[in-house]
């Protein structure tokens, strides 16, 4: 697009936007539910033409070489675009949160103070390759009154478009802003147009890969919440009930290797490391998973492959993990500081003591003790979908929900009162 174009498309999008959002603060529960009720039974009728898009949309990427993690983020199937739809219908049926009181108090001179949820405003979010974003982004901002800006990568655009498209005409049939939900067309032009735009749009929510990441962190003039690497990891503890290891471990690298919240780095107690290695490695390789290890690891199971040092902070999102041996929980704490991207972590034990120091002193946005970093997800939180797993530390941090969504205000009633 040229740069006029592009300019007058970044002016008609953040203008109906923060005119949309206006509007929306005033909209009731009632009709942003009717919406995203109507949104999701539209999704489920225009199927077939949400996979043909789809399906032109995987082609391109298949002819252009695109790995199958990246054709599997990008692909819809009847089921996922059902999940799509249960994850409208799942956020219709959640408290509103906007116009909640977090706190109230009233103070000596007889003000009455109470902070209260409001939305944040125009969400611009950023993303690549999953179209179920579309969907997860537009239902969550439309209940909590924000209008969104969708700006998915140009390989999922008619997928995309065809998601967008369903959503804003329920959302128009409720008498509620179209200009709410926008799909943004155009290339890099437009994007970085936006990114100036911290008079009409407060927050960018960006999820995606190292270019991605550079482009916008280096551009852009409003807060960014990011949702970039998951490199994950599973530490086997030496108390570790070894056969519930093994089931959490190939749950969190093969149910789903592709996405942010699959492990990328095993570590293995060595006082369990003979016993465990042989037999979560057979079980990870009947699941065609390649394994990678280090030289103590390569002792116990020979024929690994070598593992390199770049290995420790690469995001497969695919069927490989890389296996370390260490000698204490105090290693594999520094081992995950060292490596880990504040996404997920997880421990394997039996010990109380390890669990409690695990939880303390991972830095991530998500801990777990005995269960599958898989379960980092909104929908799995009980939040319906989610935007993005934010690894900020401000304002949000994890999976982002309706209350991630909002900021608030001071109300302050008075009688009269004057400062003296």
């Amino acid at each position: 697009m040229e740069g006029i174009e592009a300019a007058r498309a970044v002016e008609a999008l953040s203008g109906e936007a923060r005119g949309a959002a206006r509007a929306l603060a005033g909209a009731s529960s009632a009709a942003k539910d009717s919406a995203l009720r109507a949104a999701a039974g539209r999704l489920r009728r225009e199927q077939a033409q949400i996979l043909r898009a789809n399906q032109d949309d995987v082609a391109r990427a298949r002819a252009a070489g695109e790995t199958a993690a990246f054709v599997d983020r990008l692909t819809l199937t009847a089921p996922r675009i059902d999940a799509m739809a249960r994850g409208l219908e799942e956020i219709a049926a959640l408290p509103d949160p906007v116009g909640e009181t977090i706190a109230a108090w009233r103070r000596p001179n007889g003000l009455e103070i109470a902070q209260v949820r409001v939305p944040i405003g125009v969400v611009l979010t950023i993303y690549e390759s999953r179209p179920n974003v579309t969907a997860d982004s537009a239902a969550l901002c439309l209940k909590t009154a924000n209008a969104v800006l969708l700006k998915g990568g140009s390989e999922a655009q008619a997928t995309n478009r065809a998601v967008a498209a369903a959503i804003r005409a329920e959302v128009e049939a409720a008498g509620l802003p179209g200009a709410a939900v926008q799909l943004v067309e155009g290339g890099r032009e437009v994007t970085r147009g936006l990114l100036k735009r911290d008079d009409r749009i407060d927050v960018v929510i960006a999820r995606g890969g190292e270019t991605l990441k550079h482009t916008i962190l280096e551009e852009s003039r409003i807060p960014v919440i990011k949702h970039f690497e998951g490199i994950c990891h599973l530490y086997v503890d030496a108390s570790a009930d070894l056969d519930m290891a093994e089931r959490i471990c190939l749950n969190a690298k093969v149910q789903r290797p592709s996405v942010c919240n699959a492990i990328e780095n095993l570590l293995v107690h060595e006082a369990v490391a003979a016993r465990f290695l042989p037999q979560v490695v057979g079980a990870l390789r009947a699941h065609r998973c390649e394994v990678r290890g280090d030289p103590r690891s390569r002792a116990i199971v020979a024929d690994l492959v070598p593992a390199t040092d770049a290995d420790w902070d690469t995001e497969y999102l695919d069927l490989i993990l890389s296996v370390a041996v260490v000698p204490s929980l105090d290693a594999a704490l520094a081992f995950i500081a060292r490596h880990g991207t504040g996404l997920a972590e997880a421990i394997v034990t039996e010990d109380y003591g390890a669990s409690r120091r695990f939880l303390a002193e991972v830095d991530a946005a998500a801990v777990f003790v005995n269960a599958s970093t898989r379960f980092t997800d909104g929908q799995e939180f009980g939040f319906g979908a989610e935007v993005g797993i934010s690894t900020n530390r401000l304002h949000a941090r994890g999976p982002m929900g309706l209350r991630e969504l909002t900021t608030y205000k001071y109300q302050i009633l008075g009688s009269g009162q004057t400062r003296p």
